[in-house]
């Protein structure tokens, strides 16, 4: 191993006993703020340093097994220990590798997710329902809850755009590489000449703020409107001025919200939506600089960047990112998306270890 993974292994293990001993100290209730970052911290540090525990344990065992070899009576129990700890030393090096990797400090949030029609009228907004449908059925999959914060829904069917927030273990972490557009091929129910047409929709998939980390919006930089809520086909869903939309004057980034019983509960929804756009923004602005340097396997996430295109007559959903190609169009439309989003997250961590490889070589 090299000395420098060596070096920040013992700095991990060092860490977990000084937080096990904050988090068991009498005080440790007092400020529950700073007791909620010490457990999230000792939970992301915890699996390194126990592993390394292992891999020392490893070590010790062949230093004893290589010291028995010169013992004709033990050289073929030492020859055996050998084989097996010279083995075992590199897959559990690898992991400890996986493990030091920087981790997205976002992956355990829940998230708001935006789908929105794009080039493709009435077929594009079609199909942002159904993106929406097979997000929600992949959510049903997780057990992860799906609430809608607002829609605006087209007159034929499907979504203009629609805004829904989504709770659950690890939410952010599995579907943070699904930003960006998704095109459809396929021949649309209007058509009479059989051709096939392609749309597009965009999906931004941004990370909630908590109470740790929340974007701090000054109320004199917020213009807040009242409107009233509208259904589809200009429907009126109520008679007071219960939508709401709020409008961050220094950057222009806009969130409204239709779809909640209350102008107060339209307002809170619309604030979230403004605070993950706002560091949404942030976040890909600094992206975008990092990408000038060096550019990620898995795409930058832009908004405009084509990701996957789903044909239908064809039956198959391709990732260009990753050139991966699945022909199970109909189990993916109903929510199986775990290969893919598994395809993704290796590919991402190949190319992180590639980095860190880079890092100890002075590359």
């Amino acid at each position: 191993m090299k000395s420098a993974i060596r070096k920040k292994l013992e700095q991990i293990a060092f860490r977990l006993k000084e937080v096990d001993a904050l988090l068991s100290s009498e005080d440790a209730a007092r400020d529950m703020r700073a007791f909620r970052r010490l457990s999230l911290e000792r939970a992301e540090i915890e699996p390194a340093a126990r592993l390394y525990v292992r891999y020392l344990q490893v070590e010790a065992d062949l230093r004893q097994a290589e010291a028995m070899h010169s013992d004709p009576e033990m050289r073929a129990l030492a020859e055996e220990e050998i084989a097996a700890a010279k083995a075992g030393l590199p897959e559990l090096e690898l992991e400890l590798q996986k493990l030091l990797l920087p981790r997205d400090p976002y992956d355990a949030h829940n998230i708001l997710l935006e789908i929105r029609a794009g080039t493709g009228g009435d077929e594009s907004a079609l199909f942002a329902g159904e993106l929406f449908r097979m997000y929600s059925r992949h959510a049903e999959r997780q057990g992860w809850r799906v609430e809608t914060l607002s829609a605006n829904a087209s007159e034929l069917g499907g979504y203009r755009e629609i805004i829904c927030r989504v709770t659950g273990a690890n939410v952010y972490a599995r579907l943070k590489f699904e930003s960006g557009a998704h095109r459809v091929q396929r021949v649309p129910a209007t058509e009479t000449q059989g051709r096939i047409h392609t749309s597009a929709c965009t999906v931004a998939v941004m990370p909630e703020a908590d109470e740790v980390d929340a974007v701090e919006l000054n109320p004199a930089d917020l213009r807040i409107d009242t409107f009233r809520a509208a259904g589809a086909g200009g429907q009126h869903i109520n008679k007071t001025d219960s939508a709401v939309r709020v409008t961050h004057l220094p950057t222009g980034i806009v969130a409204e919200c239709q779809d909640g019983r209350s102008q107060h509960q339209n307002k809170a929804s619309a604030m979230k939506v403004l605070a993950a756009r706002i560091r949404d923004a942030e976040t890909r602005a600094r992206q975008a600089k990092e990408a000038a340097t060096r550019k990620s396997l898995i795409g930058s996430g832009d908004r405009s960047e084509r990701i996957r295109t789903y044909n239908f007559p064809q039956g198959r959903v391709t990732d260009h990112r990753i050139n991966l190609t699945l022909y199970k169009i109909a189990a993916i439309m109903e929510g199986d998306l775990d290969e893919i989003i598994d395809a993704l997250a290796a590919e991402h961590q190949i190319e992180q270890l590639a980095a860190l490889a880079r890092q100890e070589t002075g590359d």
